[in-house]
C-alpha cells in the first residue's frame, strides 16, 4: 500500500573519536498487519518486477531531504550512504536520477555515498567505469559493499574509481579471537 515504505538510518561511527560521521539509509516496509518486513523479503521481488528503480529513487530523495534538513538544523555534516541495486545502477538512468535529486534537495554531492555490490563491477566493465567516473566528477562518493564474497580481487578493483571498500562481515565475524581472521 501507499506510504508503507520507511527509511531508517544506521549510524556510522568513527572508532577513534566515537563521533557519528555518517549514516546508511535502510529501507523497510511497514505493513499494517505484519509489521516491519525485511528487505530480503521484498527487494528481490522489486528487482524482478523493475519496481526497484522507483523504490531506489524514492529512498534517494528521502535520504537527501533528511540530510538537507539535518544540515539546516545546524547538525555537523554527515555522509549519507544509499544502497543502489545492480538493476537500478545498470538499467536505470542513475546519473540523471542522482543529479536531479541533489539539485531538488540542495544536499551536497560530497555528502552522498552510493553503495554498490561487488557483482555490479563484474557486469559490463566499460559502462560501469564510465558511470562511476561521472558520479565521482559530480562529487559523489562510491563504496563497494560486501567486498570479498564474489570473484573480485584487489588487483581487479584498481580499474574502478572507488572511495570505500566495505569488506564482508564473514572476514571479521570471529575477530579478535580467530588467528586466521586477524
Amino acid at each position: 500500500g501507499k506510504g508503507e515504505l520507511r527509511v531508517y538510518y544506521q549510524p556510522q561511527v568513527d572508532m577513534a573519536s566515537g563521533a557519528i560521521i555518517g549514516a546508511e539509509a535502510l529501507v523497510r516496509w511497514a505493513d499494517g498487519e505484519q509489521g516491519l518486513i525485511a528487505p530480503s523479503r521484498f527487494i528481490p521481488i522489486a528487482e524482478a518486477s523493475n519496481l526497484i528503480s522507483e523504490i531506489g529513487a524514492w529512498v534517494m530523495m528521502q535520504t537527501c531531504l533528511q540530510g538537507r534538513a539535518w544540515l539546516d538544523a545546524g547538525l555537523p555534516p554527515l555522509v549519507l550512504a544509499v544502497n543502489i541495486s545492480p538493476r537500478q545502477f545498470l538499467h536505470g538512468d542513475i546519473l540523471e536520477m542522482v543529479e536531479h535529486t541533489l539539485q531538488v534537495t540542495g544536499f551536497p554531492a560530497s555528502s552522498l555515498e552510493l553503495e554498490l555490490t561487488e557483482s555490479v563491477l563484474m557486469e559490463n566493465e566499460t559502462v560501469v567505469i564510465t558511470l562511476l567516473d561521472h558520479l565521482r566528477r559530480i562529487g559523489v562518493r562510491i563504496a563497494i559493499d560486501d567486498f570479498g564474497t564474489g570473484y573480485s580481487s584487489l588487483s581487479y578493483l584498481k580499474r574502478f574509481p572507488v572511495d570505500i571498500l566495505k569488506i564482508d562481515k564473514s572476514f571479521v565475524d570471529s575477530l579478535p579471537h580467530g588467528q586466521d581472521d586477524l
